[in-house]
């Protein structure tokens, strides 16, 4: 590995956890971003160099620059870096570089529950002391951190992105992929076709002695080629199988079976049947690298949930705001239905589209999603670097659902709307992958201007 090291757009988390790694490893790093964030401040507290906005004076000589798919070929600092002759390398061939250290590496994969399974696996080996190194897509509770590299453990765990299809350059020791489903259609141009083509590819090149993990009771992962020789977690059928389950306010019991024998019963403060899932392959990935599950699954009934996903963002006069990543279908089906449990109050889901080609391709999968809300509230489209499509917007897309409220302008202008809409029986839960992480923090602030008014 190289010294030194100068990230362009530094403060998502993807890019954050590989910068924070490197520095735990004595690397020099710097960056920029056009936003100040929590990872640029955690990064500066560690020593990094990290600018705000994109120029090319803030890429240094002699470093490695590292870009993300989203970086696009004018960008200042990548155009200054070819310039000068400088090693680019993409964020997909660093987080490779970082896994073949000689530790045990444990890949977590498929369309959703990545963070939390990636981060659940962490928390668990550390809450049990076995020093894990991991590289992961959302904060941990209690670590508040997003990475980490010790010396002592003798385990890695990443989160593996299949976004771009850059997944095909990992080559773990064990990976779960926990389902398949359509997403990232801009890239898939075909869809589960290109999906399936490019999972095959990425299986088989691992290595021999690789094992992999398959949730058998989703279709799409059951599409791979080669699916009848995985080992497979399931519901009810599988090498791992969860039993028993009772769902109750505030927590999930069940029993975890492995080739029909009683592995641990287990306790989850997470709602929803898709975190027994996760909380299935977590199981199985460290059970299968010989990690004493006595030992961690104590440490179940601890885990919060990763930041972003399902987290109480704030509370305003007894209305309750939640955070949660979903931008997908099934990720927002998933919430609502986790949603449930709020017995006697009203859910206000306050849904921000990321991606105009994700709205386009997944538009009526929307549409049925979101239904379930009492209240349902969308905001305009969060481009994250793309461009417009005509026709597809917030505004047309609200109007189809019909007992949707379109609010557009920044998330202080929608704050500043929903708020004197909302009373004690409101839960807020705000959807997406964009700037309405920011909605409570919106919202307290709408507050504070109407008590000085």
């Amino acid at each position: 590995m190289n010294n030194r090291y100068h990230f362009i757009a530094i403060g998502g988390v993807g890019m954050s956890g590989l910068a924070k790694y490197l520095i735990q490893n004595g690397c020099e790093v710097s960056g920029s971003d056009v936003n100040d964030s929590k990872y640029v401040h955690m990064l500066r507290e560690m020593g990094a160099v990290i600018h705000i906005g994109h120029c090319a004076e803030n890429v240094p000589d002699n470093a490695v620059v590292i870009v993300s798919s989203a970086i696009r070929e004018d960008n200042p600092e990548l155009v200054c870096a070819k310039e000068k002759n400088l090693k680019i390398c993409h964020r997909s061939d660093l987080l490779a570089e970082i896994s073949k250290s000689g530790k045990s590496f444990i890949g977590f994969s498929g369309t959703h529950g990545k963070t939390t399974t990636s981060g659940m696996a962490s928390y668990l080996l550390s809450k049990s002391g076995l020093n894990p190194s991991f590289v992961v897509g959302g904060s941990l509770p209690d670590y508040n951190t997003n990475a980490q590299y010790s010396a002592q453990g003798s385990v890695f765990v990443a989160e593996l992105d299949e976004s771009d299809g850059t997944i095909v350059k990992y080559k773990p020791d064990i990976v779960v992929i926990n389902n398949l489903e359509p997403d990232h259609l801009d890239f898939y141009k075909y869809g589960m076709k290109s999906i399936l083509e490019t999972f095959e590819r990425f299986l088989s090149g691992l290595n021999q002695d690789a094992k992999v993990l398959i949730n058998n009771d989703n279709t799409g992962v059951m599409q791979l080629k080669n699916a009848d020789k995985y080992l497979t977690f399931g519901l009810k059928d599988g090498d791992y199988t969860a039993g028993n389950i009772s769902y109750n306010h505030g927590y999930t019991t069940f029993d975890i079976y492995y080739k029909k024998e009683l592995l641990t019963p287990v306790k989850i403060i997470l709602p929803g049947e898709h975190n027994v899932y996760n909380a299935l392959g977590v199981v199985a990935a460290l059970h299968q690298g010989n990690i004493d599950i006595k030992n961690i699954v104590r440490y179940f009934s601890e885990f919060t949930g990763m930041g972003r996903r399902f987290q109480r963002a704030g509370e305003i006069d007894g209305i309750v705001i939640y955070d949660d990543y979903a931008h997908h279908p099934t990720e927002i089906k998933s919430t609502l239905s986790a949603m449930k449990s709020f017995t006697g109050k009203k859910i206000t889901a306050v849904f921000q589209p990321h991606r105009y080609t994700r709205l386009q391709s997944l538009w009526e999968d929307f549409k049925d999603a979101l239904v379930s809300a009492d209240r349902i509230v969308i905001t305009d489209v969060y481009a994250a670097s793309e461009d417009e499509i005509e026709g597809i917007n917030s505004a047309r897309f609200a109007e189809e659902i019909q007992r949707a409220e379109y609010l557009s302008g920044t998330m202080s202008d929608v704050a500043k709307a929903l708020l004197p809409t909302l009373d004690r029986e409101s839960v807020v839960i705000g959807l997406g992958a964009g700037t309405i992480t920011n909605l409570a923090r919106e919202l307290e602030k709408a507050k504070e201007d109407l008590l000085w008014k």
